[in-house]
């Protein structure tokens, strides 16, 4: 429920400063107009997200006759959290990952690569798809494409607003101060950016609680992620920046990168939190079987 409630705040705090961006580049009557733009590549990038990232991924579909315990793993998780059954796609790729996406639940789908698929016990594999599924039920394609798009509107308009010479104006008014318009430009698109990264970061750690509790088993989930980790560091995927949100752990090096700026919240911090859950859920006997 805190990661919902700290999402929504950051959500309304992205849309926030778009709009406020809008309102120094042209005053009201450039809201609405930043508004409907952000709305249309949002639109395009929400119908579109999943293509891209499957074919980003040379990923293919898969059936219960392909890989009967990857197939069965998914159904079962899938009946447990309730969900219609996604679609479940296995990506050629040697570095070890997995990711969702789909517009909406009946729409899911579970990615995994051959190099995950081979890693992984079988427990491990439970956590990470039921991390997956964490996403899908939450709905955080949908939560992560929307900010990703209004953080790009607010680039965009920043921009804007340095090169056009900005500021709504009046009859007695000569336009926004040029000092004032550069620090937009350098400071609206950079908070914008650590808006996104915190949400980002936010979904990451509601997945890992939320497949948690759906596998049952926290230390499995916890060493998936801990293996992932060390292989992912040797073996960077080659992904566009832009899609690494969608991953279960970063899948380009990012060490020595602030946190503000990460997708993903550093991994020992993951494990301790589900440890911690391991630590819990033993002590009141909510194991599943």
């Amino acid at each position: 429920m805190w990661n919902f409630t700290k999402t929504t705040m950051l959500m309304a705090a992205l849309m926030g400063l778009c709009m406020g961006v809008a309102y120094l580049l042209g005053g009201t009557q450039w809201m609405l107009p930043a508004l409907a733009i952000g709305g249309v590549f949002n639109f395009i990038a929400f119908f579109f997200s999943d293509k891209l990232a499957l074919a980003s991924m040379r990923a293919k579909e898969i059936t219960r006759a392909d890989d009967p315990k990857l197939y069965g793993i998914v159904e079962r998780l899938a009946e447990r959290g309730e969900l219609p059954m996604p679609r479940v796609y296995v990506s050629a790729m040697a570095a070890p990952n997995a990711f969702a996406t789909g517009r909406n639940p009946r729409k899911g789908v579970v990615c995994v690569t051959a190099g995950l698929r081979q890693m992984l016990n079988d427990d491990e594999l439970a956590g990470v798809i039921a991390h997956e599924l964490g996403h899908i039920k939450h709905r955080d394609i949908l939560i992560s494409t929307v900010a990703a798009i209004v953080a790009a509107a607010i680039t965009y308009l920043a921009h804007i607003a340095m090169f056009t010479g900005g500021g709504h104006r009046g009859r007695n008014s000569e336009g926004a101060n040029p000092l004032v318009l550069l620090l937009m430009m350098i400071l609206a698109p950079l908070a914008a950016l650590v808006i996104q990264m915190a949400i980002s970061r936010s979904r990451e750690y509601s997945a890992d609680e939320y497949g948690a509790k759906l596998c049952g088993k926290p230390r499995a989930l916890a060493g998936a992620l801990d293996k992932l980790q060390q292989v992912s560091r040797r073996v960077p995927m080659p992904v566009s920046p832009a899609q690494s949100h969608l991953f279960i752990v970063h899948p380009l090096s990012a060490e020595g990168a602030s946190t503000l700026f990460m997708t993903h919240p550093p991994i020992q911090k993951r494990i301790e939190r589900l440890m911690t859950m391991e630590r819990e859920l033993s002590q009141l006997g909510q194991f599943r079987p």
